[in-house]
């Protein structure tokens, strides 16, 4: 069975897919193709059901959970960090409102949780992709720019400054990390694949895992900007025990999230969350 595999190229996916592009483990009577692009694509793809498994941003699942179902392993957790919001010069949180902030996708949980925080219609946005809003924030074309993936660790080398990191926003609000991606599996699959696949996805973190070396190596290619212990230390952010398994807390922050987002009417009902 073809399994078309969708996922960020940027080193914590990459590693986390690593087993099952380097063929390291037995896939059995699957055979995974992996398909790259920026979350927003990915998200947006997950709307139409294009890819039988996919990373997604959490906010999108609400909008794609007749046909998906989340998968219990491969998610990005922030556990006290998360995406932030940067600008060229300090200032609070508050002085957001009314400011334009480039923002990597409107399916993104980063803009999810940015809206959360700040109140919806509290801020104008522009969607540009992830690895061009550091440039647009420090060349003064949006006021501030809402950070993801390595951005995390790099703002710092183009002189900007941190207003707000969400995950620890988040953490304060809720005592809960903030959830980030997860991994989805078309429905339509039936069982014994849906279990099957989970399993295999769960194996290839595993791996990469046992073996880091050679996994980060493979994830270093996917880091712009990043050495290899910066590729190390962002993996470690977003791969970690929460990957293998969200784990009650973890299946109670996504819960938290997206009920928090319908009651603000920025999400549909998600409904019951299964975890496969």
């Amino acid at each position: 069975m073809l399994i078309r595999c969708g996922h960020s190229p940027d080193p914590d996916d990459a590693f986390m897919f690593y087993a099952l592009a380097r063929e390291r483990i037995n896939t059995g009577p699957y055979r995974f193709v992996h398909e790259m692009a920026d979350i927003e694509t990915l998200n947006r793809r997950a709307e139409r059901g294009e890819l039988e498994l996919s990373a997604i941003s959490l906010h999108a699942y609400p909008f794609v959970r007749e046909r998906y179902a989340l998968l219990n392993c491969g998610c990005s957790m922030g556990d006290g960090y998360g995406p932030m919001v940067v600008a060229r010069h300090p200032m609070s949180t508050s002085d957001l409102a009314g400011l334009s902030i480039a923002v990597p996708g409107e399916r993104t949980t980063a803009f999810l949780a940015l809206t959360l925080c700040l109140g919806p219609g509290r801020f104008t946005h522009r969607v540009m992709p992830f690895d061009r809003i550091l440039e647009a924030v420090g060349r003064g074309e949006v006021d501030a720019g809402l950070i993801i993936h390595e951005g995390q660790l790099t703002y710092a080398r183009e002189g900007l400054s941190l207003v707000v990191d969400l995950g620890v926003w988040w953490q304060q609000l809720t005592g809960l990390p903030l959830p980030l991606g997860g991994n989805v599996i078309r429905r339509d699959l039936g069982e014994p694949a849906l279990s099957e696949v989970a399993g295999l996805l769960r194996q290839s973190i595993e791996y990469g895992l046992a073996h880091r070396p050679e996994a980060i190596a493979y994830a270093e290619a996917f880091g712009r900007d990043l050495d290899r212990p910066l590729t190390d230390r962002f993996v470690g952010m977003y791969v970690n025990q929460w990957t293998l398994d969200y784990g009650e807390r973890g299946r109670a922050a996504v819960r938290e999230l997206l009920n928090r987002a319908h009651a603000a009417d920025l999400v549909p009902d998600p409904g019951p969350i299964e975890f496969v």
